[in-house]
């Protein structure tokens, strides 16, 4: 393990990779924190559909706002820490606001910015424009 660690100094770009997953892996848990501690329960579920967004249109998963959500609504529960009863009164807010429609399992955001300005989203703690912007050659 230590060999391994050391041999870091002679691959900055494994070190560099590594660097930016821990900022990634920090920034999520400090926004994740923030989501069960600020946000109200629409909030929460509106920026878990935002953050599921951003994160499958960085892998070409999306189209036009809309991607496969195949979560179940107790499996959102679980995740916001909130009753699967309350998920589905959230998801008809959403609905009823015209912020989504979901309908077999596939999700389409009608109004990204919309969403993303009601549940307080900021990509920036994703830092996906670093890593998408960095393609340098492999060592």
């Amino acid at each position: 393990p230590r060999a391994r660690i050391l041999e870091m100094t002679e691959r900055p770009a494994l070190a560099r990779a590594l660097w930016w997953c821990s900022l990634v892996d920090e920034a999520t848990l400090r926004e994740w924190l923030v989501n069960i501690g600020a946000r109200s329960a629409e909030q929460r579920v509106a920026h878990l559909l935002c953050e599921l967004l951003l994160r499958l249109e960085a892998v070409g998963l999306t189209s036009n706002g809309s991607y496969d959500l195949p979560l179940t609504q107790v499996e959102i529960a679980d995740t916001m820490g909130l009753s699967h009863i309350h998920v589905n009164r959230v998801l008809q807010r959403l609905r009823a606001e015209e912020l989504i429609t979901l309908k077999n399992g596939a999700l389409v955001i009608l109004d990204v910015p919309r969403l993303k300005a009601f549940s307080g989203f900021n990509p920036n703690y994703l830092h996906l424009a670093e890593h998408k912007g960095s393609k340098e050659p492999r060592r």
